[in-house]
């Protein structure tokens, strides 16, 4: 009888994305006959638009159906620059854009490129579950830098400042946040950039994938605009995903300096290769219809997030923030004597309620609802919140 096979170390330390495995567990709960309401997917419920559906289809009937360019296809890679250019006001060329399965993929791709054992990742947190997992299966140390719902979650440049060492090299960005919707503003990024100028070993990526889903009166920069004279270390990841509901497509981009870019192709060439072929004509499609359909979507998001926000400030003992961006409310409920995760898994199997523990991302004393569903459903969650919290 052969010995059981041994996990890398690598492997032995990885722990699953826990927003995956809440929405897996809620699914097969209601597939099982159990009535769920799930307000845990960061994923909007709208259909693609029509108009990139058919783009993919009639792509698919052109018999772009075979390997392509590891890169993208060199419209698409062209037209995520011009977007960049015309848009986020960013001089960007098509050699400085990688297409790849997700914005997720854009960030590990660069990760892995860039990165070396020792490093350290300044990562401001509450921060999305993924990036430290990600910067350690890199061999960076990873350096969290906390922020506070009394601050807005928000940091300081002399946080910042106090948090980079001789040893960091990348800091990660998130503008509009997952988990807390906070966006970063105009004078926010412009001082970030000024405590960038003093670290010249640091380099920067943003990571922008809710740049369209913003609250009324707030607006997305980018800091490769508002800092050209740090362009040679400053990336962008973002994709498809949110602001067009193209989640299962998988496509994202990574744009950045050529060389840096160029290594995390090679990268890519020798993991998954090119982007779904008939995919990218969809997402090409996109950048080049009108925009309709994503401004359509985000005000539908302002009235559910508006509406999530006033149903959680109405709760006892809720502590909140109002989200500024994405489809996300990051509330402080550590009022109700629970930890995220005993609340999470109690709203579960009591309740039928399907949310993710803050502890995911970094504060054990929020929990994180999403409003991309309806407003029915959210209505309904708020009560089985409630119902909850009355048993405490």
């Amino acid at each position: 009888m052969s010995a059981p096979l041994k996990l890398s170390v690598r492997a032995a330390s990885l722990q699953p994305s826990l927003t995956l495995a809440i929405a897996a567990k809620a699914k097969q709960l209601r597939a099982e006959g159990r009535d769920i309401c799930s307000l845990s997917a960061g994923e909007p419920d709208f259909d693609t638009p029509a108009f990139i559906r058919q783009a993919a289809a009639a792509a698919l009937e052109a018999g772009h159906t075979r390997y392509g360019p590891v890169a993208g296809e060199p419209a698409l890679r062209a037209a995520i620059a011009e977007k960049l250019r015309q848009e986020n006001q960013v001089p960007a060329t098509a050699e400085e854009v990688l297409v790849t399965n997700g914005g997720k993929q854009a960030l590990y791709n660069l990760f892995q490129v860039l990165l070396n054992p020792g490093d350290e990742v300044v990562i401001p947190s509450p921060c999305w579950l993924s990036y430290p997992p990600m910067a350690e299966l890199a061999g960076a140390n990873v350096r969290l830098l906390p922020t506070e719902a009394s601050s807005g979650f928000r940091f300081t440049p002399g946080e910042l400042e106090a948090a980079i060492t001789p040893a960091t090299r990348l800091l990660v960005l998130n503008t509009p946040s997952n988990p807390t919707g906070m966006v970063l503003s105009r004078g926010e990024l412009e001082a970030i950039a000024e405590v960038l100028r003093r670290h010249q070993q640091v380099a920067v990526v943003c990571d922008e994938i809710y740049e369209a889903l913003l609250a009324p009166g707030h607006r997305h920069h980018s800091l490769a605009a508002l800092a050209p004279d740090l362009a040679g270390r400053l990336f962008i990841a973002n994709g498809f995903a949110k602001g067009w509901a193209m989640t299962g497509w998988r496509v994202g981009w990574l744009q950045g300096p050529a060389p840096v870019v160029a290594a995390a192709c090679a990268l890519q060439s020798q993991s998954t290769s090119n982007v779904c072929t008939f995919a990218q004509y969809g997402a090409l499609a996109a950048l080049e219809g009108s925009r309709d359909s994503v401004r359509e979507m985000a005000a539908r998001f302002n009235e559910r997030r508006q509406l999530l926000f006033d149903g959680l400030a109405a709760l006892p003992g809720v502590k909140l923030v109002a989200p500024e961006g994405a489809f996300y409310a990051f509330p402080d409920v550590s009022a109700w004597g629970l930890d995220s995760m005993t609340l999470c898994n109690r709203l579960l199997d009591e309740e039928g309620l399907a949310l993710v523990p803050g502890a995911a991302f970094g504060d054990d004393r929020c929990v994180r609802l999403s409003c991309a569903a309806s407003n029915a459903t959210i209505l309904d969650g708020l009560e089985r919140l409630n119902a909850l919290r009355a048993k405490l």
